[in-house]
């Protein structure tokens, strides 16, 4: 069945090393208006996916909630996910109270040098750790049915970084300490130079099985048990 995933054009963030440069920052796509968008929708339903997952929505909150009440008066029923790079105002999250049943944001970086160099966005750690209090106040910790298929809660992503710059241990600790001992944490490995990435010396290659099983260990350390490398969940 799979997740029925509908990329949205562009994203609010400017990550140099983006796997979807194409999409997020040369604008690839097409303009469709709210009918179609919510007739997308119901087609992945009736194909049998068990979401609605949403990529990058952050920009395009109102235009979605406004496909939605259309997909729904049309019989939209499966669970509905909001995939984001982390980046989102809280009061942007505060309209989708009661309309996602499952948030997966990144956590990209903990620093904030790092974060404007790489992402554009001087200020990501502090909206990212408002946005996933935020997220995880209205959903919860990670629910899943009896076959592993997410069905309500919080998973956050991160992608381990050459030279540790995703700064890990922040992050975890921030997780354990300021939003659940029972986070569901999704650790990648899958970091490759792509986009502009070439231009930047430190993340101008991919990780060593070195970096990603030490990132691992610090998780564990700070007390991360629903750690996740294999994805064991399907969404």
């Amino acid at each position: 069945h799979g997740s029925g995933t509908i990329f949205i054009t562009s994203c609010n963030l400017g990550c140099v090393f983006c796997q979807n440069y194409e999409i997020s920052h040369l604008g690839e796509g097409f303009e469709v208006s709210s009918e179609r968008f919510a007739q997308m929708m119901i087609e992945l339903q009736n194909m049998g996916c068990h979401n609605i997952n949403f990529v990058t929505p952050t920009h395009v909150v109102p235009q979605i909630l406004e496909a939605l009440l259309i997909a729904v008066r049309e019989g939209l029923k499966i669970p509905l996910v909001y995939n984001t790079g982390g980046y989102d105002l809280v009061e942007t999250l505060e309209l989708l109270e009661g309309v996602f049943d499952i948030y997966m944001p990144d956590f990209k970086f903990s620093d904030s040098e790092v974060a404007a160099r790489l992402c554009k966005a001087r200020d990501y750690p502090q909206v990212a750790m408002k946005a996933i209090k935020e997220m995880h106040r209205q959903v919860g910790d990670l629910v899943v049915d009896d076959r592993g298929i997410a069905e309500r809660g919080l998973i956050v992503r991160h992608l381990i970084m050459p030279n540790g710059l995703a700064g890990t241990r922040k992050v975890m600790q921030f997780l354990v300490q300021k939003i659940s001992s029972n986070t569901y944490v999704n650790i990648m490995d899958q970091y490759r130079p792509c986009g502009l990435a070439h231009k930047y010396s430190e993340i101008n290659r991919r990780i060593s099985c070195e970096e990603f099983e030490n990132a691992l260990q610090i998780a564990r350390e700070e007390g991360i048990h629903r750690l996740d490398s294999e994805t064991s969940y399907s969404v």
